[in-house]
């Protein structure tokens, strides 16, 4: 096992930076995801890593040997694709075996090594079958098993959960949780749903437009992002918008309305310096943290209704034309077209500034 080091790398295209100075420590032993939208670079970052992109600027290290422009035989790292990439032809002990095989490694030590990551994958059952004999999940835990035979310093994930359907993806995202604990190993994984980035990471990385917003541990970035895009990406479903203007503020607080939406003014906790008084700015509501009763609230038109069984999801559009997202607990008493105020707990909301920053 080895931690890794990431040093000013940046990788271009031509005259596009599509990297754009990443720094970033991973300890030996953690569970790093990196998460964002499609196109923000996070399959690249891992690509570079894993040595199948090269550096146009920057330092890699794993377990403090530079490997930027080393073979990615020769890196120490084991990479599972979302394609499961196996050899139809082949059971399931052969594809596992077949990166030893290729070193050169004995028989009866391959046999053990397959036995042994078979036992950890519960794919004993399977050791003979095909490829086409198993299901998705199956197929995605041989993947894996072909990495642990290796015994590599870094796991690399690169979405490995997409092809699979929903049931398949929640029990393989345990198994891999499993997985870490029970090796202790060093994982980095890239996907760009947040609930698997949650459920996962000992730390996510936030990517946008090849830099990094926000580096944290789940719940840090949940409770304290530092930007609109780092909440509106973490948390399911997302941060709820609302612009607003600053009336008053003092020492760690600031006051804000929006009268046209039905906010009455409402004190929220500032991290720095408080903003301006006049100041536009933008009040971030997550869906969970509205509750029945209070005087904060925002006055909607209640236009779609998601009723899930436990909770029930209601979407409402306010005046200033802001679409709103309220969970709720009772799915009763939300009727199509109705106006409705939306309580909220002034307590967990957060305020950002015009350019997207945490205030």
């Amino acid at each position: 096992m080895a931690g890794l080091s990431l040093q000013g790398v940046k990788k271009r295209f031509g005259h596009t930076e599509v990297i754009t100075g990443v720094d970033l420590s991973i300890a030996d032993g953690e569970f790093v995801v990196f998460v964002g939208p499609s196109g923000c670079g996070k399959s690249t970052l891992l690509r570079m890593i894993a040595g199948l992109e090269t550096v146009s600027d920057g330092r890699i290290e794993i377990g403090g040997r530079d490997v930027t422009n080393a073979d990615p035989a020769k890196r120490g790292i084991a990479m599972v694709f979302q394609t499961y990439a196996l050899y139809p032809h082949m059971s399931v002990a052969a594809n596992m075996g077949f990166p030893l095989e290729m070193a050169g490694l004995p028989q009866p030590e391959i046999d053990a090594k397959v036995a042994e990551a078979a036992k950890i994958l519960h794919l004993e059952p399977f050791l003979k079958r095909k490829p086409r004999e198993l299901s998705g999940g199956q197929r995605q835990r041989v993947a894996i098993g072909r990495a642990i035979v290796r015994k590599p310093d870094v796991f690399l994930f690169d979405e490995p959960l997409s092809n699979l359907d929903a049931e398949l993806r929640v029990q393989m995202r345990i198994e891999i949780a499993r997985l870490h604990q029970q090796l202790k190993s060093t994982m980095i994984y890239v996907t760009h749903d947040q609930v698997e980035a949650m459920t996962l990471a000992s730390r996510i990385v936030v990517l946008k437009a090849g830099r990094i917003e926000q580096v944290g541990a789940p719940l840090d970035l949940y409770e304290n992002p530092d930007n609109m895009f780092v909440a509106g990406f973490i948390g399911s479903p997302r941060m709820n918008f609302v612009p607003v203007t600053v009336v008053s503020q003092g020492d760690g607080f600031a006051v804000v309305a929006a009268a046209e939406v039905g906010l009455r003014e409402v004190s929220v906790a500032v991290r720095g310096e408080p903003p301006v008084v006049g100041t536009r700015g933008v009040l971030g509501v997550r869906p969970e943290h509205f509750a029945s009763g209070g005087d904060a609230c925002f006055e909607g038109t209640v236009s779609v209704v998601e009723r899930l069984g436990g909770l029930t999801y209601v979407h409402a559009s306010l005046s200033d034309k802001s679409a709103l997202t309220v969970e709720s607990r009772d799915p009763r008493g939300f009727d199509l077209g109705t106006t409705r105020r939306f309580a909220f707990d002034p307590r967990r909301a957060f305020l950002f500034d015009g350019t997207g920053q945490r205030l």
